[in-house]
């Protein structure tokens, strides 16, 4: 079999695992995501823990793939940019609408991609807005590129 099946199978698992984790967690319920973010009213910590436990599995697996010589399905390691704090890029008007929209439906993307199958009304508008704005953004994106050169 091909590498592109194994990594296709692997993607199939983890996401299966993390949609089951969202499950378990209680994140497919809008009301747990919206009273994490009430910190005035009736505060929920549930989503608090997820984060922790989300940061806890990246750690260890950051760690375990600093030792290794190369990744178990590519050939290399791939050149991502470095992450780091870019504060005119947070205050673009793309991430507040997110924020506002995520603390609004109680859904960020994980969670409504999971809820789809429920055809809850709200998951379908959340998700199409979702799409909209990643279409948005990418299409910003391209005539920025085209636009530089």
């Amino acid at each position: 079999m091909s590498s592109t099946f194994y990594r296709s199978f692997v993607a199939l698992i983890s996401g299966g695992i993390f949609a089951v984790g969202l499950g378990v967690s209680g994140m497919l319920n809008p009301a747990n995501v919206r009273g994490f973010l009430d910190i005035l009213g009736e505060w929920k910590p549930a989503l608090m823990f997820v984060m922790v436990g989300a940061i806890a599995v990246y750690a260890i697996s950051n760690l375990l793939a600093q030792r290794m010589q190369k990744p178990v399905l590519e050939k290399d390691w791939s050149n991502l940019p470095r992450p780091g704090f870019d504060f005119p890029n947070v205050a673009k008007l793309g991430a507040v609408l997110f924020g506002v929209g995520w603390g609004m439906a109680g859904f960020c993307p994980g969670p409504a991609i999971v809820s789809l199958p429920s055809l809850n009304p709200s998951v379908i508008i959340f998700t199409i807005a979702m799409l909209a704005g990643f279409y948005g953004f990418a299409l910003y994106e391209r005539m920025k590129h085209n636009k530089a050169h």
